[in-house]
């Protein structure tokens, strides 16, 4: 189905504010470190949302938010009005809250299926699960390196992950529900976790010349991409934990995503700078810029990217800065097709984001330990782009350029379009997409 360019959404349209939470301690009035949200998560099937308020304490709350009790909630308007004292009460007890002891920076749900896994898990039902691959976990990365792992349907704290020496900067599960957990550091190393074996010693992935900001598995898990504040990608293989190659960019790399059909990797830089890469070749197909509207905000000209991730769909991405802006965007459109910059709302400096696995809200965490939740764009995605994901799951771009057929095919198939000019990119996007809105 194709729609008109009036179908879609208006560049730099406003996003709606649905809810936020207000941190239960306030800031430090010396500066300190401590209130921050410097992470924030939906659990694979959408029901829980976790999130870091600082000084030590995570949060696990039941979504979706009307349903979750008041405290420390600060709502919309809208969402009051659909809020009753009975759904309070039943679903308060489902509320838990985690005393980490120490800063938490990273928070990861696991196992994590992408839908090429959860139809491969169903279809096999081969012999019972363990208990562990059948409960819904947390991970918490720490300033004091440890991993604490805990049950979520519980609140309890299962055991301690101890190798790391340094802040556990950025934690990931493996799409595949295989319980492997990634954890990246300031101590300049990947650490890879199987938590259904020996859980006290990780294979060990060194050569970060910095300290290890993001990083993010393929969907086929076959590949691990990380970020080290240089301006090189790395590329690791998941399978014979050895390193494959480097991204080489210009700019600083804090964040990286891969797609959900694991054809695009996008990063995020220091520098306001967002990068759609493909993985295999390693080529730059598009660049994009962080830009600040200064008819919202004057943004100092040091502000710098925090934080980029992509829509479950695969057609749009969020990237998130410290200009206290947070972005949609449309593979193939040079400019957000959503944001939240205007005035009367409380946004400070962002930090990270993620979607909700249903799409259509995208949370984002703040220096000062708030966490609003903005509504996306909610689209059905094309034959033509489900096609493509399912096809670039299990095969690689060398794979497609060497398929007998059109040309123009493979450039679909390999996101070539991405690197054309705006007008015609725009119009490839109208056709992968039908508005729900």
């Amino acid at each position: 189905m194709e729609l008109n360019p009036s179908d879609l959404k208006p560049k730099g349209e406003t996003a709606t504010l649905i809810g936020e939470l207000k941190p239960v301690h306030p800031q430090l009035l010396d500066g300190r470190a401590g209130c921050e949200t410097w992470s924030v998560e939906f659990s694979p099937d959408g029901s829980y949302f976790a999130w870091s308020l600082g000084h030590g304490i995570v949060k696990l709350l039941l979504w979706p938010i009307e349903q979750i009790s008041d405290v420390g909630l600060q709502r919309s308007t809208a969402c009051k009005n659909h809020i009753c004292n009975a759904a309070r009460k039943s679903h308060v007890k489902k509320e838990k809250t985690l005393d980490c002891g120490q800063t938490v920076w990273s928070l990861a749900f696991g196992p994590r299926l992408s839908k090429q896994a959860e139809n491969q898990r169903d279809d096999a039902k081969a012999g019972p699960s363990s208990g562990l691959s059948s409960s819904l976990l947390l991970a918490t990365g720490l300033n004091n390196g440890i991993i604490k792992v805990w049950e979520v349907k519980t609140g309890h704290l299962l055991f301690n992950l101890t190798e790391h020496r340094d802040v556990v900067r950025d934690l990931t599960f493996a799409p595949n529900g295989s319980l492997i957990l990634v954890s990246g550091s300031r101590d300049k190393t990947l650490r890879i976790w199987d938590l259904t074996k020996d859980r006290k010693k990780a294979h060990v992935l060194t050569g970060h010349g910095n300290w290890v900001y993001s990083s993010c598995i393929s969907p086929d898990c076959s590949i691990i991409a990380s970020v080290c504040g240089h301006n090189q990608v790395y590329l690791w293989s998941l399978r014979s934990y050895t390193f494959i190659r480097y991204l080489e960019g210009k700019h600083c790399l804090i964040s990286c995503d891969f797609s959900p059909d694991g054809a695009l990797l996008i990063t995020a830089a220091f520098s306001k700078e967002l990068i759609l890469w493909d993985p295999y070749t390693g080529e730059a197909l598009r660049k994009l810029s962080h830009c600040f509207s200064p008819e919202y905000f004057p943004a100092p000209p040091d502000v710098s990217m925090r934080a980029v991730r992509f829509s479950p769909e695969g057609l749009y991405f969020a990237s998130v800065a410290e200009d206290r802006a947070v972005r949609i965007w449309a593979l193939g459109i040079d400019s957000p097709v959503m944001e939240n910059c205007y005035t009367g709302v409380h946004v400070s400096n962002g930090l990270c984001c993620a979607f909700h696995p249903q799409g259509g809200v995208v949370a984002t965490g703040t220096r000062d330990g708030y966490v609003q939740f903005w509504s996306t764009p909610r689209i059905v995605p094309s034959l033509r782009h489900l096609s493509r994901v399912s096809l670039r799951h299990s095969v690689s771009t060398y794979q497609v350029m060497a398929l007998p057929i059109p040309n123009k095919m493979k450039d679909f198939l390999t996101y070539r379009t991405l690197a054309r000019c705006h007008e015609s990119s725009e119009l490839h996007h109208l056709q992968d997409v039908v508005s729900l809105n």
